[in-house]
Parts: C-alpha cells; sequence; structure tokens
C-alpha cells in the first residue's frame, strides 16, 4: 500500500504510546469496546489522496488532522453495525457473496483480480469494504425507513412550496448523424427519413454514427441552434461541417415548456421529503446513540494532542483516553450529521489488524433510500 513517509512517522508515534500493552497496540480507538484499527484509518486516507499521492507530504498536524476526520466517521459506522447487530439484522456471507458477483459481473474475466493488483489492493480487505457498505445500507432500508411516513397533505404542501423545481424548460429530442463525408450523411439521412429506423443505419452505412440527444433550447450551441431554426418534427438541417467530420440533425420533437402536473411530479416530492425526513431520523438516532456509547479515542489524534506537541507527533504516553466533556459525543466534534460512506465492523471474520485497502469506486456510495 503506498504511504506517505509522514504517515509512518505517525504510525511509530501511535504505536509507541501503547504503555506496554500488546491488546492496544494498533488501536485508535474503541467503541463500546470494539476496536478501530490504525489499517483503517490508513486505508481510509489512502482512498481520499490517491489523486495526490507524491504531490506533496502534508505536515504531521495536518495528517492528525484528516486522521481525525476519518476517525469519527470510523465510529458512526462501527455505532451503526452495532445497531444492526442488536437488531439481528447484521450483514450475512451469503449477502455479501451476491452482492460481490454483483460487481464481479460488470468486469470481464479476470479484469476484476487485475484492478486489484494494480491499485495494491488485497481481496479480503476489498470484501470488508463491500461489507461495510451493504451494513449501512441494510441500516437505512430496514432500520429508519420503516419509521417515516409521508401523507398526501404533506406531499401537497411540498409541490406548492417547490413549485419551481418541477418546471420543465423547452427543449428538443434530436437524432445526431455522424459521417466521414458530407455524401454519406445525406444519404444516411434521406434514409431514416424514409423507414424510420435508426439501428439499421449503421448496417447500410458502416461508417455511419448516429446516437439520440435531449437538448434544453437554452443550452444549444450556436451552430445547432441555427441549424435547428424553423425545423419542425422529421425534418433535417443542413450537413454541418467541424474538425471532426460531417455531422447532420434529425429534429425527432420539441417540448414545450411546462410544469410537471402533480401526479406525475409525486415520485419526485416523495424522494426530497424521503431524504429529508432520513437524515432527520439519521441524526436523531446518532444524538440519542451517541449519549449512551462509550468512546475511547487515541490522545494522538485529539486536539489537545496537536497542541502539546506542536504538530511533531510527540504527546501523551497513553493511548486511550477518556473525554474530559461530560459527554463522549462532546468530544467527537466531527461526526457527520448524515449517512457514513463506507461502514466499519468489528466482527469482520476476525481480521484486525490487516494492512489492507479497496477500490472505493467498487464500493460505490449509494446509500439504498
Amino acid at each position: 500500500m503506498k504511504r506517505h513517509i509522514a504517515i509512518v512517522f505517525i504510525l511509530a508515534a501511535l504505536l509507541a504510546g501503547c504503555s506496554g500493552d500488546t491488546d492496544d497496540i494498533g488501536i485508535v480507538a474503541r467503541v463500546n469496546g470494539a476496536p478501530i484499527y490504525l489499517s483503517q484509518l490508513e486505508f481510509q486516507h489512502d482512498q481520499f489522496q490517491e489523486d495526490s499521492v507524491g504531490a506533496y507530504v502534508p505536515s504531521v498536524a495536518k495528517l492528525r488532522k484528516e486522521y481525525g476526520e476519518i476517525l469519527s466517521d470510523l465510529i458512526v459506522q462501527e455505532l451503526v453495525v452495532q445497531e444492526l447487530a442488536r437488531r439481528d439484522l447484521s450483514v450475512t456471507d451469503e449477502e455479501l457473496r451476491k452482492a460481490e458477483n454483483t460487481v464481479r459481473a460488470d468486469y470481464p474475466e479476470g479484469a476484476f483480480e487485475q484492478v486489484l493488483v494494480e491499485e495494491y489492493i488485497d481481496l479480503k480487505s476489498w470484501r470488508r469494504q463491500l461489507r461495510y457498505y451493504l451494513a449501512q445500507k441494510k441500516f437505512f432500508q430496514q432500520v429508519l425507513r420503516p419509521q417515516i411516513k409521508i401523507d398526501y397533505k404533506e406531499a401537497e404542501k411540498y409541490y406548492r412550496d417547490h413549485i419551481s423545481d418541477f418546471y420543465l424548460p423547452e427543449s428538443m429530442r434530436i437524432l445526431v448523424v455522424r459521417g466521414p463525408s458530407r455524401e454519406l450523411v445525406v444519404k444516411a439521412v434521406e434514409k431514416y427519413q424514409k423507414d424510420h429506423d435508426q439501428m439499421n443505419l449503421a448496417t447500410a452505412f458502416g461508417e455511419v454514427e448516429t446516437r439520440e440527444v435531449v437538448v434544453r433550447e437554452g443550452r444549444l450551441s450556436a451552430p445547432w441552434r441555427n441549424a435547428l431554426t424553423g425545423l419542425k418534427a422529421g425534418q433535417a438541417s443542413d450537413v454541418l461541417t467541424d474538425r471532426f467530420g460531417f455531422e447532420a440533425l434529425v429534429l425527432l420533437e420539441r417540448s414545450e415548456a411546462k410544469v410537471l402536473p402533480p401526479a406525475q411530479a409525486y415520485p419526485l416530492v416523495e424522494e426530497a421529503l424521503l431524504e429529508k425526513k432520513m437524515e432527520n431520523a439519521f441524526e436523531q438516532w446518532l444524538s440519542g446513540t451517541l449519549a449512551k456509547a462509550d468512546i475511547k479515542v487515541s490522545e494522538h489524534l485529539l486536539e489537545s494532542a496537536s497542541k502539546a506537541g506542536d504538530g511533531d507527533g510527540s504527546g501523551p504516553d497513553a493511548v486511550f483516553t477518556e473525554p474530559d466533556t461530560p459527554s463522549a459525543d462532546e468530544d467527537m466534534q466531527s461526526l457527520p450529521p448524515d449517512a457514513p460512506q463506507d461502514m466499519s465492523e468489528d466482527d469482520m471474520n476476525g481480521q484486525e489488524q490487516s494492512d489492507e485497502a479497496i477500490p472505493m469506486d467498487q464500493v460505490g456510495t449509494d446509500t439504498g433510500i
């Protein structure tokens, strides 16, 4: 796994503060007794910094701040996992297997493993992150979603208050016909206007490409706007020339500006209301859970450690510290108010201190709401 020199320095500083307790080596936090490992922080940090690897060497103080923000996410994620376990809803091995097969289906044979190799990713780590994501999705779908109700009066009010969101400007549906020569494009357009079969154009004219697009009139380029002026549905423009070749535009449909009626707008209204209520439900759950949670965090990631060590990685010897504030949630200032992006779980088949990583684009960020 790729590392900055400064990250290795932080690692040494954290391990040096274990006070001789081998059970705490590599652990940066405990959530109700469940450990969060330094390797998890490193993995998340590597993913977030992927585009800037080698571009600069961040200071220890900056790394501590970034690690602290990531740790707050992992703590929330661990709380979600524990909530699922209490409800007997933990992600099963079968659910994990099905999700993995779905991802693998998007790759040619052998390509999935090749991506992991090229990105220095361990397959076990990828599976662990996939399990975290599935846990998050299940929490929203099976724990929070059943609590939320949307009645028609609420939907009507939202529609009236946000009527501008359901305004559809004028738009055009256009068939773009491209080819290497003007004559070929003209023949392809004539054939389409005769039989209205877009698929046959590629067969009849091997060098012709077609694509259908929907464009708002206000976003048309100047050449396209001039070419489409005065055309009616079914008519084609003259052949246009640019540095990529030749193209003609066939106007398939012109839609006037309109406001979606309530019946058509309802799915959008429901989605907007559901998202807001889910956020509120999550914040309420998180607030109550944090108030009762027993959270211990490494002093090296706290702001006080940064001040004590002047950003050079030195600080108190004890790895864990009880927050000085009345409740644990007040100490975790960077906890996000919304759903975590990647779930963290303690019961990952005994994989505790693995130094692993995962391509985040293979897991996804959809909450599944």
